[in-house]
């Protein structure tokens, strides 16, 4: 019997005076709490009740020991509703990981009303454009745009489709042209994204399904998706992005598209969390929202 459940027997006995009542109410024997009640005696080595015929009576010790008692069971139950109500409601610090540019561009759109939604939840973002560790790092949820996830043991859900396109500046295509196949685009540079294993490199798709493989000189290089879209609408040459961190200057004819009817290998929008038997309510609130979130198409044409 742990110490636990014999305070819990002891308290009964104590509250309703006497064995009888109090082996009724717990649906067990007499000879069952008594002998409890005697184990915790040996256990304590001191006499917790004095027991006649008529009456029970708390010893000096016992009476100590059921202030004790009271005082530990109640904040035993007053801790197990406050993690009950914890485990309902999303509540703590929730560690979202995210890449920059989905960071800069993306969350201003939904994660106000996401946070406004769960007042006693406090965000705490990572932006990185590295492939980070979930479970080093402690981050509960990485939101990520790729072609490829390794395999882990973390959990991804898919949450949309992110398009690949090739845009410039109009103002570049007026003074370099406007290259209208894809052997054209071999006399424009390319701005590449340095973190890719071949970042002058293009796959295109044709609206026949034709495959064309092919190198681009590369003006300029970078490790940051943002700073290869201020080149491009600055004029520097053509770039490929997914079209969530083109959308917006494309919207308002800062950039254009470029090679319209062929397709670059598209890339998805997951969400990914450690694997675990028990989700907890702040990622399951996130998991569920960006999920519905993204259901939409969020990135017309």
């Amino acid at each position: 019997m742990d110490q636990l459940s014999a305070m819990q027997t002891f308290r009964r006995v104590v509250d309703l005076g006497s064995f009888s009542a109090a082996a009724h109410q717990a649906g067990v024997s007499h000879t069952v709490l008594s002998r409890h009640v005697k184990h915790l005696e040996r256990h304590l080595g001191t006499q917790l009740l004095n027991r006649t015929t008529r009456r029970l009576q708390m010893t000096e010790a016992g009476a100590l020991f059921y202030r004790h008692c009271t005082r530990i069971l109640e904040q035993m139950q007053a801790m197990n509703l406050e993690l009950s109500e914890h485990q309902q409601q999303p509540s703590g610090t929730l560690r979202l990981g995210v890449a920059t540019a989905f960071g800069e561009l993306e969350l201003g759109h939904w994660l106000p009303d996401f946070v406004g939604r769960h007042e006693r939840l406090q965000v705490e973002l990572h932006c990185s454009d590295r492939f980070i560790d979930l479970l080093e790092e402690d981050i509960d949820v990485c939101l990520r745009v790729t072609d490829h996830l390794p395999d882990s043991s973390l959990v991804a859900r898919r949450l949309a489709d992110s398009e690949v396109l090739l845009v410039a500046a109009p103002g570049y295509l007026e003074r370099h042209g406007t290259p209208t196949t894809p052997d054209a685009l071999a006399a424009h540079p390319l701005l590449g994204y340095s973190r890719l294993p071949h970042p002058q490199r293009l796959q295109l798709t044709g609206p026949a399904g034709e495959r064309r493989e092919l190198l681009m000189p590369q003006r300029l290089s970078a490790n940051s998706p943002m700073a290869l879209r201020a080149a491009a609408i600055g004029g520097l040459g053509i770039a490929s992005f997914d079209r969530f961190i083109a959308h917006d200057a494309l919207r308002d004819g800062r950039l254009v598209p470029v090679l319209a009817d062929w397709s670059l290998p598209s890339r998805t929008v997951y969400a990914v969390y450690p694997q675990s038997r028990y989700v907890a309510p702040k990622v399951r609130a996130l998991l569920d929202y960006v999920q519905a979130y993204y259901a939409e198409q969020r990135w017309q044409h």
